[in-house]
């Protein structure tokens, strides 16, 4: 029998210009940090954060990502760690840059800072990275004795970020309490290495009400760059329930297909993680037989984020079945989280699920008269 295992953040700290305070929340956990981001990133906020470090007597060392969480980059960069004998290592950027310092942290053995530039994915919060090769493609979970001591999230800096990033974790963060709801019921265990508790499960619930009731609204208020009350529900959603919700509810259906994508080669590869995440999230509803309202609840708000959900849009309208199937393969391997829905799952099944959602889509476009 196992128990049941809830786990989360030592610390979440939400607000506007948050950034600037940096310093004086991180020098509680070190004095001697490694910072990493991509370029881009360093430009837009790393050397805020850098000096907010060093006005509270937090020596830096900085270092640019490469842009993908590989375990070549990770051992790259925990090389350096280890030569300047850092006591806190900080990730500033969006997931691959989190997933990576998660690693560098757990193999350095020392405190964990998060700082998200985008609310594109519940990654901040976890106590697990996504591992890729080199080239992009989806290898291993990677999973942490501790989820991240801090993290820090700038609602003025998400929301000045392309509105398709904060799409994309809405798409993510939807998936939560779908692929939650399977797991629990097949009594499947959780990220967190045990059964679900009461909080997990009403995390993963929360967080789906919070999205489909502020979703739009977020969204359009990212088209202004401005931070309202729906912008922030969402950022709260899409970063802290989610990533509560999953890690201590469960994986499904929707991620073993986004893994299984990543088996193609092509254009599909452009797509954000989380819209390759919505496209599973229909594919699991398809695969679980819910009914055509649930299905299209779904649908109806993914289109209004501008999200793909058909064949076209995911950058698949010539796909083959003989490459469907790859995908099939992929997402029902052994060790996928496929295995976490109440049934059993064949890549024959999935390909007619991603097939079924290209055609539902269509079918509603047509009957509501959809404008692109």
């Amino acid at each position: 029998m196992f128990e049941k295992v809830f786990t989360s953040p030592g610390k979440y700290v939400q607000g506007k210009n948050i950034i600037e305070k940096a310093g004086a929340y991180i020098k509680e956990l070190g004095t001697k940090s490694l910072v990493i981001a991509d370029e881009f990133v360093w430009e837009l906020v790393g050397n805020k954060v850098v000096d907010s470090l060093e006005r509270e007597g937090v020596s830096t060392t900085k270092m640019i990502f490469n842009g993908e969480s590989s375990l070549q980059e990770i051992d790259r960069i925990t090389e350096i760690g280890k030569r300047e004998k850092v006591d806190v290592v900080i990730g500033v950027g969006g997931g691959k840059t989190i997933d990576t310092i998660k690693a560098i942290g757990d193999q350095l053995q020392v405190n964990r800072v998060i700082i998200p530039t985008v609310a594109s994915s519940d990654a901040p919060t976890s106590a697990l990275s996504v591992i890729y090769s080199e080239d992009g493609v989806f290898e291993s979970y990677k999973f942490y004795n501790k989820n991240p001591d801090l993290i820090l999230v700038d609602t003025h800096i998400i929301a000045g970020a392309p509105p398709r990033f904060l799409a994309s974790g809405i798409a993510d963060a939807l998936a939560t309490w779908v692929e939650a709801r399977a797991a629990i019921q097949s009594g499947a265990i959780n990220m967190a290495g045990g059964l679900p508790t009461i909080a997990g499960k009403a995390i993963a619930e929360k967080c789906e009400e919070v999205l489909f009731q502020y979703g739009f609204l977020a969204y359009e208020s990212a088209k202004r760059q401005i931070v309202t009350p729906a912008l922030d529900a969402v950022i709260e959603a899409n970063t802290l329930l989610s990533g509560l919700g999953f890690e201590s509810g469960g994986l499904a259906g929707a991620h073993a297909i986004h893994n299984g994508f990543t088996a193609l080669n092509g254009e599909i590869h452009h797509l954000t993680h989380g819209e390759k995440v919505a496209y599973g999230t229909v594919a699991q509803l398809v695969l679980e037989n819910r009914p055509i309202e649930e299905i299209e609840r779904y649908i109806k708000l993914y289109l209004q984020l501008d999200l793909p959900v058909t064949l076209e849009e995911i950058k698949l309208k010539d796909v083959t079945k003989e490459d469907l199937y790859k995908v099939g393969v992929a997402a029902t391997k052994e060790t996928e989280t496929m295995h976490n829905l109440p049934f059993t799952v064949t890549p024959d099944d999935v390909v007619n699920a991603i097939l079924a959602v290209d055609q539902y889509t269509k079918a509603y476009k047509a009957r509501v008269g959809w404008k692109e």
